[in-house]
């Protein structure tokens, strides 16, 4: 087994730690009232820069495989960065403008005392993420979870589906064991037997069932979703009329190269898991077949809504404190990626 098979959804752990306790710019206590309510410019000023996250990659191909036109201001920097802890660092270090992630990094930078907004939104409509059993194990349902070693990282969107699954199966907190991790240790803590269940993404089923299917491992499939993936940035960048006018401009393009993603799918299967990843092109076709359709809601009200209830969620587990969500989202963005693709990929 290759390596590389399981990229696309490792996670940094060092980082994990180190972000509890940075204290950088961007303090959540910052005055930033004026920035959130000042227009956005209608044209990037000459020399404007960002640094944009892009994992693996993925950014860059998907645009120069979707031949979109050329942005309005100049990438000085493309970080191969995912992780939500490790964003929330290179955010405070002052070395990444704008990231794409799940709802709950928002939420745990917000609860480190961080300032950073959410700008743009993509709703996720069906599952991203499938439940690993260790090899040999007799669990075939989330009800199943019941006493078992749960994979559980509280930063980051695999720990949200895990507590919101939880949920579903009407299973308290204290009837489980949590084991705290991040997601890069999930696979190894899976085959050495130290958990019994962990979320994996979709990404990564097919390659784990190839391995260890024949020793008695299984996925377990349930209709939860991680709703939001988004594009955020640190307050202080949002600060910047130069750098906010950037991101106006980048966020059409980003919404219109998920779509030409998801109508080329073969193309993608091939220059991205086959060629990058080293995916059959039959994994790459099973990963391909559960892709979500990107929707860009015009109005962000089921967002928001849907990310209250993700705090509020970590708060009953007593993993932050309970706060008004709304004041992640700034909303000059709002309708922005919507008005970029067609009717069919808005709410």
């Amino acid at each position: 087994m290759h390596r590389r098979v399981f990229l696309s959804s490792l996670l940094g752990a060092s980082a994990a730690v180190a972000g509890l306790s940075g204290c950088a710019k961007g303090d959540a206590s910052a005055d930033t009232k004026g920035a959130a309510t000042k227009p956005l410019a209608d044209k990037v000023p000459a020399g404007t820069s960002l640094k944009i996250a892009s994992y693996l990659g993925q950014q860059q191909l998907q645009f120069r495989l979707a031949k979109l036109p050329a942005l309005p201001f100049t990438v000085s920097n493309w970080l191969n960065i995912g992780a939500g802890p490790d964003v929330i660092n290179a955010f405070r270090a002052g070395s990444l403008d704008l990231a794409n992630n799940a709802g709950i990094p928002p939420i745990q930078a917000h609860y480190q005392g961080y300032a950073a907004k959410i700008v743009a939104i993509d709703l996720t409509r069906k599952p991203n993420y499938l439940f690993a059993t260790k090899p040999g194990s007799d669990i075939h349902t989330a009800r199943d979870f019941k006493g078992k070693r749960l994979a559980f990282s509280q930063g980051q969107a695999q720990g949200v589906v895990l507590l919101r699954a939880l949920r579903q199966a009407g299973l308290k907190y204290d009837e489980v064991k949590l084991v705290p991790l991040t997601s890069n240790q999930f696979f190894t803590a899976l085959q050495s037997g130290q958990v019994d269940v962990a979320p994996l993404a979709i990404s990564q089923a097919p390659a784990y069932l190839q391995k260890y299917a024949a020793k008695g491992a299984r996925t377990i499939p349930t209709d939860v979703v991680d709703l939001l993936n988004l594009l955020w940035a640190p307050q202080s960048v949002l600060n910047d009329p130069a750098k906010a006018a950037a991101i106006a401009a980048y966020i059409p393009q980003w919404a219109r190269g998920q779509v030409w993603q998801y109508e080329h799918p073969d193309v993608w299967n091939e220059e991205f898991y086959v060629k990058t990843q080293n995916l059959t092109p039959q994994q790459a076709q099973g990963i391909s077949r559960l892709a979500n359709k990107p929707l860009f809601p015009p109005s962000w009200d089921e967002a928001i809504k849907w990310e209250q209830e993700t705090a509020d969620l970590l708060a009953e587990g007593g993993f932050v404190k309970r706060f008004d969500v709304s004041s992640l989202f700034d909303h000059r963005f709002e309708p922005i990626a919507a008005k970029a693709v067609p009717e069919e990929y808005r709410k």
